[in-house]
């Protein structure tokens, strides 16, 4: 094959690739092409207990796997399929370029591979932005079964594209988060319709630019069928609807908090409208869902809402199904997850805000906060959070490595905030941390564990970050029961 592109249609027996990483999508990957006869090579940077246990597993297979060195592209190597975490400029990628070698993402391969089996694959609805879309995907698919279609939530929410796509499941249609990493190895698939939820600065390292990775965020639009939807709050995702090539006909949708105008989707009086998808748009508006039937009706969550709803509309979806839907949403774990009440002070559980941008929507949230920060800031700036943020703050409790930058910001921008700064990096912090809050708080506030930054340099993970708040905020519920 050399430097010739992979078709879809080509006889994998006896062809040479590798895949590049072990995890949720190298598995699966490496399982499906050896499957259909390729001579599959897996590559893997690590080689800890649990690699090793993969690797056997492959091995029994007759899969070839070598661990410690992800570097080196193997001989003969037709094609190299990555994981979408593996950064551009890895030296594997450099050789396979250099050698002619194409390199897809996992999301490519399972495109290719979609319908080999003679079934007719499900149409995709995709979801990308820098922050909700795992709401907004599971938001889709909840509204899909509410329409009676057999779907699934798949992509970047932990289950393989690939896994969906060969399944033994027959799908009506999938509803696939797709991230900028995934699109970046993407070029190929076309979506019936897709959405950018919002564009802010993140994962500049990987990309290396905020035009580069606005451009792979812009990846989801190539081909749409139906509906490009854009945030009308957001004139970046609007412009990536404008450059992208899609099919004749299709059509950019916009969602706003606001009344909608015509081929939008919006909110009056409390009301999820629809003014695309009717029959006069100049005219008439659809009544879908009320404010109170998003579950939490907090005002970025109604904005996955709508975009979620404008995606089901454009696969024909029924308004009755868009409102049942979001009625039986449940969010996933520390997404604005409210832990307890405690003399009449809220206490929320948002430790998915791992940026400022996701921060910044926590925030807006509510009226009188109690804010819970810090972590690893990932190269950002904090400035313009705080100087928007600085009239609901009743007080702010800083942990983590990079607290000092957040501290900084509130001197320059909140000055009369009055701020705890716990120099601990422990785990045990976060009970401190908890315990300074509610000497801070007073009724009706809402202490807020939103720490605009990652969680490594104290946790394993966001999920045990926000475990370890809503642990101690539930032992001081019990101590006042």
């Amino acid at each position: 094959m050399g430097s010739q592109e992979v078709s879809s249609t080509v006889d994998w027996q006896g062809k040479h690739v590798t895949v590049a990483g072990l995890g949720v999508s190298g598995i699966p990957a490496a399982r499906a092409l050896h499957e259909r006869g390729a001579l599959v090579t897996v590559v893997n940077d690590g080689d800890d207990e649990r690699a090793r246990a993969q690797a056997a597993e492959l091995e029994a297979l007759g899969i070839t796997v070598r661990l410690g060195d992800g570097a080196t592209l193997p001989p003969s190597t037709e094609l190299v399929v990555t994981a979408p975490g593996w950064q551009p400029d890895k030296p594997l990628f450099l050789a396979a370029a250099e050698a002619g070698v194409p390199v897809w993402g996992d999301v490519e391969l399972a495109w290719r591979l979609r319908g080999d089996d003679g079934r007719k694959p499900a149409p995709w609805l995709a979801v990308t932005g820098t922050n909700g879309k795992t709401t907004t995907v599971r938001m889709l698919a909840s509204i899909l079964e509410a329409a009676g279609l057999r779907t699934a939530a798949v992509g970047n929410i932990g289950v393989s594209l690939l896994d969906a796509v060969l399944g033994e499941t027959e799908y009506d249609v999938l509803a696939v988060e797709l991230s900028s990493y995934q699109l970046h190895w993407a070029p190929s698939p076309r979506a019936h319709s897709a959405a950018v939820l919002n564009l802010a600065p993140d994962h500049l390292d990987w990309h290396g630019s905020m035009a580069a990775y606005a451009a792979d965020k812009g990846r989801v639009y190539e081909g749409n069928t139906v509906a490009c939807v854009y945030n009308a709050a957001d004139p970046a995702t609007e412009d990536l609807v404008r450059e992208a090539d899609v099919e004749e006909g299709c059509r950019a949708i916009g969602f706003t908090l606001g009344a909608p105008g015509p081929s939008q989707l919006g909110v009056v009086d409390g009301i999820l409208v629809d003014r695309a998808f009717v029959a006069n748009r100049q005219k008439q508006a659809q009544e879908l869902a009320e404010v109170t039937d998003v579950n939490p009706p907090a005002p970025h969550n109604i904005a996955n809402a709508l975009a979620a709803a404008a995606l089901a509309r454009a696969f024909g979806v029924e308004p009755a199904a868009v409102r049942d839907g979001l009625r039986a949403f449940r969010p996933d774990a520390h997404r604005i997850e409210h832990v307890a009440d405690i003399g009449e002070v809220r206490y929320v559980d948002d430790s998915k805000a791992t940026n400022t941008h996701a921060t910044e929507a926590s925030l807006a949230a509510y009226d009188s906060i109690v804010w819970i920060a810090g972590g690893l800031a990932k190269g950002a700036t904090f400035d313009e959070l705080v100087t928007g943020a600085a009239k609901r703050l009743r007080g702010v409790v800083l942990i983590g490595a990079d607290r000092a930058l957040i501290r900084e910001a509130l001197t320059r921008h909140a000055p009369e905030v009055p701020v705890v700064d716990l120099d601990r990096t422990d785990t045990g912090a976060m009970s401190e941390a908890v315990a300074r809050a509610a000497e801070l708080a007073r009724p009706g506030d809402t202490v807020l564990l939103a720490p605009a930054c990652a969680s490594m340099d104290m946790f394993t993970n966001y999920n045990k970050r926000g475990e370890a708040f809503a642990d101690a905020v539930r032992a001081r519920a019990d101590e006042s029961a």
